[in-house]
């Protein structure tokens, strides 16, 4: 089992109530859905099953099996938790993509010009943002739509950008 292999889903965030419930900030597209996909692992090859989950706000509740008291759920905070890749189910949807996957692309510019380095994929609520690292070490956010990148391959590690005009240029009010 290596890191390539392993695919984030979520982290185990506070205790819920004291009979051993965790929250859980779920990374997939949908949040109880972290639930159906049998045993996650952490990055020790611990593995940990969820008999059952519920959503709450921004988070899911979860009960793993054999933590049945808030000290074994507190011992779990920030325990990440993964799935092997070759479990995930097929995508259907030639324009989904596992953050994972794209974590390390190369953005390149219309010119050909390589603009950054996706370093996250971040969603505040109005769609998924690619957050770019610079080679000047600034960061910038660039919508993840079709729009501003029209053309994503995984296997080269390359995603082509039609960035919005200004996004990487610097600030040089500052």
């Amino acid at each position: 089992m290596t890191s390539d292999n392993l695919v984030l889903l979520g982290v185990i965030g506070a205790p819920h109530g004291i009979k051993g419930e965790v929250r859980i900030k779920a990374f997939t597209g949908d949040p109880l859905a972290i639930a159906d996909y049998g045993p996650l692992l952490d990055e020790r090859g611990r593995r940990f099953e969820i008999a059952e989950a519920r959503a709450a706000k921004e988070v899911v509740v979860a009960r793993i099996k054999g933590v049945t008291s808030r000290e074994g759920a507190e011992s779990l905070a920030g325990v990440q938790l993964f799935i092997e890749r070759d479990k995930l189910p097929e995508t259907e949807d030639e324009d989904e993509f596992l953050q994972a996957d794209l974590v390390g692309c190369a953005v390149v510019g219309p010119d050909g010009v390589v603009l950054g380095t996706v370093t996250t994929v971040a969603n505040y609520g109005a769609g998924d943002l690619l957050d770019i690292k610079l080679p000047d070490g600034r960061s910038v956010l660039m919508p993840f739509t079709k729009a501003f990148a029209p053309r994503i391959d995984i296997a080269a590690r390359r995603i082509e950008a039609e960035p919005p005009a200004g996004l990487f240029e610097a600030d040089d009010d500052k």
